[in-house]
């Protein structure tokens, strides 16, 4: 079954054609290793798109999901289940205290209840959202009219109006848009993930944050791909020291179990009230084990410093390369741009050779391994890049 759906055109496929082909099918994996319908291992450089820190078939999350399902995997949002309580007050503490959580599936569905919550907010008063041209925050309608992409967007117009996308690193540009009067939030990500791992320029985040606290506006970080360890700390934006009004997060959260939260102070959480949102699945006993236990084990392994020393260790390798024009991002987030715009036939020669990245750009190639990556493992990968960059 494996081997004819991989093999099947778009067409042929009882899948629908968001994703292109398939030349590949998964079918398990083991720490940073996945191995395929043939038996054949890869190096997952990738890790699920910043999801798997902590390696596949974990088996800390696999036993609590195990010993949950035979509790309890669902019951509706009208009761409380322990697990989300639990959970909500270990985001809370990471994230400084005194503050609400809302739970969802995915980053799409947690930004969208970070923009529903800043335009409770607002009071109908102000409700635009400032975001980063080339910014990505998912494709859900309104998270998809926060992306600061007309490529992804030009497809679904109209999207819903309200929505705001001033360059990224562009102060004066975001100055502007922040005087507006029906400016409520300003929505960013610490690093930009999909636009090509860009770095915010030094002082960029810190300005922006004074801004909005100078014009009462909600600052919203989110962490969707850099939250929970991977880019060295346990959250992207403590690089810069700030204090976001809200943080979303997802991905890494339940290790592949989908779950998303949205963290906000107090003071702005209030503003929700019965009824102006919810969703069926959100903070389920099932996926709420599962991201206990996620955030037991990096505590247990002190991320956080692991995937800052790992991150320096393959950035040191990656720099002595033929063909790597430049480094970029944090942690175990890395931008790699090369000399020539071949992204695309590197990443394919690399899956060839075993070897999973995946290109954003026509010359800028994204390495996100699990976060207990071992030197070994990151050494194989270099060599892996070595051979086909040469």
């Amino acid at each position: 079954m494996h081997d004819e759906l991989a093999g099947k055109s778009e067409s042929a496929s009882p899948l629908m054609s968001t994703y292109g082909g398939y030349t590949t099918t998964i079918v398990s994996g083991d720490g940073c290793v996945l191995v395929d319908d043939h038996g054949r291992r890869y190096l997952d450089f990738l890790g699920g798109i910043s999801v798997v820190s902590l390696g596949h078939a974990n088996n800390a999350i696999a036993s609590a999901l195990a010993e949950q399902a035979q509790t309890l995997v669902h019951v509706s949002n009208f009761f409380a289940n322990p697990k989300a309580l639990k959970l909500a007050e270990e985001i809370d503490l990471l994230l400084g205290g005194g503050g609400k959580v809302f739970f969802s599936n995915s980053g799409a569905e947690a930004n969208e209840a970070a923009i529903k919550l800043a335009r409770r907010y607002g009071a109908r008063e102000r409700f635009e959202i400032v975001s980063a041209v080339n910014g990505f925050h998912g494709r859900t309608l309104g998270a998809l009219a926060a992306t600061g992409q007309p490529a992804k967007q030009d497809p679904f117009r109209p999207l819903p109006e309200g929505f705001l996308h001033v360059p990224f690193n562009d102060l004066d540009a975001m100055r502007e848009a922040l005087d507006r009067p029906t400016v409520v939030a300003v929505l960013l990500e610490p690093i930009q993930a999909e636009a090509g791992i860009i770095d915010p320029l030094p002082g960029y985040l810190e300005a922006v944050a004074e801004m909005a606290r100078d014009r009462s506006v909600l600052f919203i970080i989110d962490e969707v791909q850099t939250g929970l360890c991977r880019t060295g700390r346990w959250f992207g934006f403590e690089h810069f020291g700030l204090s976001p009004d809200i943080v979303t997060m997802a991905k890494a959260l339940g290790n592949g179990v989908p779950i998303g939260a949205t963290w906000a102070k107090s003071s702005v959480a209030q503003a929700f009230q019965p009824g102006d949102h919810g969703t069926t699945f959100g903070g389920g006993a099932l996926a709420s084990a599962a991201a206990l236990a996620v955030l037991g084990e990096m505590k247990r392994l002190d991320l956080a410093e692991r995937t800052a020393s790992m991150g320096e260790y393959l950035r040191s390798a990656l720099r002595l390369l033929p063909g790597v024009r430049a480094l970029s991002g944090r942690g175990l987030l890395v931008g790699v741009e090369l000399s020539e715009p071949r992204a695309q036939e590197v990443a394919k020669r690399a899956l060839e050779a075993g070897l999973i990245v995946n290109a954003l750009s026509a010359d800028r190639l994204r390495l996100a391994p699990p976060l207990i990556v071992s030197t070994e493992e990151i050494d194989a990968a270099v060599t892996i890049l070595r051979s086909v960059l040469t």
